[in-house]
């Protein structure tokens, strides 16, 4: 059946698209089994999920205002999903996440504003730029052995206390770490922010770099992070979307649901794999979509 929406909007494009989305039983399988897809790579990656949903709503018809908004609710599931469970584990840095959400929170209200002003194509070549330098940075670091130095056992944390241990599976021991630079990792999570509010993602293409290069965290530590962050920026951001009465309420329920699911098992994959198999899997995974969305936004 086509469900009818008489959601406001001062575009007429924006309204009409909204009346036109046709949820089908075939429909609503995809996009569960879709959001299901995008929750485990969500959280395995760090990415939170909305950089796959929106993609993939796209492609089914659906108009890209409309799929980043229902995106942002997805990128709040996924960190419902993996959050407790790095945080359980030890993986995810509470107090870098806070420090950082900060930052990302900024930045997610001003992105939310900047959504209504440009125009769709440029929506689409943005969101591939950032995923491009994303993947771009992740390759360059390809070859970083797992076993780099390490800091001491009583090496000072800094005055924010930022250092932090983990058990890695993969490895069979314990590994400390000391970030490096936040001050510069601040900065970037502002952009980082504003990328998230803008785009209707959890920006981890850009927060996961961030920490991974700009702060020196272990590529485990950072994807964790991630995704204990995203959460919190993405409802800054699901705030605004709601007002404005973008987001689907039709979409939300499979998509939260699957994306809820997918995040879960994705909790207990991450802790066994190794940091090179995480960040093989983000370059490649990154290609892919940006080679769609700047085929979206250029034709």
């Amino acid at each position: 059946m086509i469900i009818c929406l008489d959601i406001w909007s001062a575009e007429p494009e924006l309204h009409y698209s909204a009346r036109m989305v046709n949820f089908t039983p075939g429909f609503e399988v995809a996009i569960l089994l879709g959001a299901v897809i995008a929750g485990l790579l969500g959280a395995l990656l760090g990415l939170g999920g909305g950089t796959f949903i929106i993609p993939m709503l796209t492609a089914l018809g659906v108009d890209i205002r409309h799929a980043i908004a229902v995106s942002i609710v997805a990128v709040i599931a996924t960190s419902c999903g993996a959050a407790s469970s790095y945080v359980r584990d030890g993986l995810a840095n509470i107090r870098i996440g806070i420090f950082l959400c900060v930052a990302t929170t900024t930045g997610a209200l001003f992105g939310a504003g900047l959504n209504g002003v440009l125009p769709v194509r440029a929506l689409y070549l943005i969101f591939a730029g950032v995923l491009g330098w994303s993947g771009i940075i992740m390759f360059r670091k390809r070859g970083r052995s797992a076993d780099r130095l390490e800091p001491a056992e009583d090496a000072p944390g800094g005055r924010l206390r930022l250092a932090g241990r983990f058990y890695d599976p993969s490895l069979g021991r314990e590994r400390r770490y000391v970030p490096s630079r936040p001050g510069l990792g601040f900065g970037l999570m502002v952009g980082a922010g504003t990328v998230s509010g803008l785009l209707g993602i959890g920006s981890g293409g850009l927060k996961v770099p961030a920490m991974d290069l700009a702060m020196d965290l272990p590529i485990k530590v950072s994807t964790a992070t991630s995704n204990f962050m995203i959460g919190i920026t993405g409802l800054a951001s699901a705030l605004v979307y709601l007002e404005r009465g973008q987001v689907l309420i039709s979409l939300v329920s499979p998509i939260a649901l699957g994306v809820l699911a997918g995040a879960t098992l994705g909790t207990r994959l991450l802790p066994r794999l190794s940091g090179a198999t995480i960040r093989a899997c983000f370059v490649v995974v990154l290609a892919l979509i940006v080679a769609q969305m700047l085929y979206q936004g250029l034709t």
